[in-house]
């Protein structure tokens, strides 16, 4: 088989390229194409323009010969996670050549990967590289070769770029871009400009007719969730949501009420976030997708080997303990988090995955809470109704809300700085989940926070 993976939004003349090469080298192996369509959610974290069975069509229109659809990865998972996860599909699948575009060398793009086929971690690859996104792929692509015993052969070929006409067709202006295309149809009230015309096979063109007719396109967001959650989410639900840090949501609630789309992309800006994981974060609020079901995915596919170690969820978790324990001993956190990205012999033993809080509470709210648990309530054994919750208050301070008799005991938590700097890493981690109960000692009341001990 002979892979291509993409999002087709719509298909344009630079994808009939791909695919034309895909038939050179068919004509030598007699293998089929095959599309690797992502449906649900474009890779970049964003709905599509164009419905996932209208992309399909025009795919097959280009030559392809089949179709297989990708769902469920591109709102839960950053692309460190979901490429590795689509290229053992593609694997799995028998898939032996693999087509793609860039405008550097195959060459160049195998010095780049190295260094992240070295390391073993796909996470971070700087923007300032030249199609990264195929680097990663040929980096994951490499990695996975230990797991299969082969990999997928790649062949890439230039991007196809847009000619000046008044320059005689010598002088480029650039790439073709779907983005482009999208835009230009929007502005021009849904018709299909003249120039933008130029850039699409005759079959695209028609089926987009077609779709712009039954009101198909362009896709959207369900903004009236989104904004409900955002409007209406306490603090502590929303850290349990997938990819919201505590800044994020100190300026959700900061911003509070949303009326537009605009006002929520200012939101995210504030909060230091960029555009693709802005997208994919709003992409999480409208599915409700939380830190549990973000973690579960990723350990699903890391028992299968998929997951690269250095990328797994535990290595998250030990890395955030590793910086809370050399910050507590006076080194920067980024030193920190260089050391432990760059040395992967570097060990910890007994990382703790689970702290136990001291709180705040009047005699009043130590009275309610022994009213309500059980009398012969145990350190180690106990099992209550009650269900804490912790989050980032509007200060900074990592605090904690109890919903008891139909009151709220909300509290500070008083922890050691080591544990207050881990938690706050594991919870802007943005997908490692945390659950907590309460425990009684001699001492008094104890949060007890679980760093994701399912």
């Amino acid at each position: 088989m002979i892979g291509i993976s993409a999002d087709f939004d719509p298909v344009h003349l630079g994808h009939v390229k791909l695919i034309e090469k895909g038939k050179e080298i068919a004509e030598k192996t007699g293998d089929e194409i095959v599309i690797y369509l992502n449906k649900g959610y474009s890779a970049n974290h964003a709905p599509f323009f164009t419905p996932f069975e209208a992309r399909r069509d025009m795919a097959l229109a280009a030559g392809a010969d089949k179709v297989v659809g990708i769902e469920g990865l591109h709102h839960r998972l950053t692309l460190a996670y979901s490429v590795p996860i689509r290229i053992a599909m593609m694997i799995e699948d028998g898939v032996v050549d693999y087509v793609d575009a860039a405008n550097v060398s195959t060459p160049e793009i195998v010095k780049y990967a190295q260094k992240f086929v070295k390391q073993g971690i796909f996470v971070g690859i700087p923007r300032n590289l030249p199609n990264r996104n195929v680097i990663r792929w040929f980096a994951v692509n490499e990695f996975l070769k230990e797991k299969y015993g082969r990999n997928m052969d790649f062949h890439i070929i230039p991007e196809l770029e847009i000619n000046d006409k008044e320059s005689n067709g010598k002088e480029s202006i650039g790439k073709i871009s779907g983005r482009e295309i999208r835009k230009s149809i929007i502005e021009n009230d849904m018709e299909i400009p003249e120039e933008t015309k130029e850039l699409l096979p005759k079959t695209t063109i028609k089926i987009l007719q077609k779709e712009v007719k039954k009101g198909t396109i362009p896709g959207r967001r369900n903004w009236d969730i989104i904004k409900k959650r955002m409007n209406t989410c306490s603090r502590p639900n929303l850290m349990n949501i997938s990819y919201l840090n505590g800044n994020a949501i100190n300026e959700i609630i900061k911003g509070r009420v949303y009326r537009d789309e605009e006002s929520i992309w200012a939101t995210f800006r504030r909060a230091g976030y960029g555009p693709v994981l802005t997208r994919l974060a709003i992409s999480s609020i409208e599915e409700g997708v939380t830190r549990q079901e973000v973690v579960n995915l990723m350990k699903s596919y890391e028992e299968k080997g998929v997951i690269p170690i250095e990328q797994s969820v535990d290595k998250v978790i030990e890395r955030s303990f590793y910086v809370a324990d050399k910050c507590e001993k006076g080194e920067s956190a980024s030193v920190a988090n260089r050391e432990f990205r760059n040395n992967p012999n570097i060990k910890i033993d007994n990382v703790p995955l689970f702290i136990d809080a001291g709180l705040y509470l009047t005699k009043f709210e130590t009275k309610v809470l022994k009213r309500n648990l059980n009398n012969d309530l145990k350190e180690e054994t106990s099992e209550n109704k009650l269900n804490p919750q912790i989050y980032i208050n509007k200060d900074g301070k990592l605090s904690c809300e109890i919903r008891v008799e139909n009151k709220k005991i909300k509290t500070n938590l008083r922890l050691h700085s080591r544990d207050v700097t881990y938690i706050r890493y594991i919870l802007d981690s943005q997908f490692i989940p945390v659950s907590t109960k309460i425990i009684k000692k001699k001492e008094g009341f104890r949060i007890r926070i679980f760093i994701h001990n399912q």
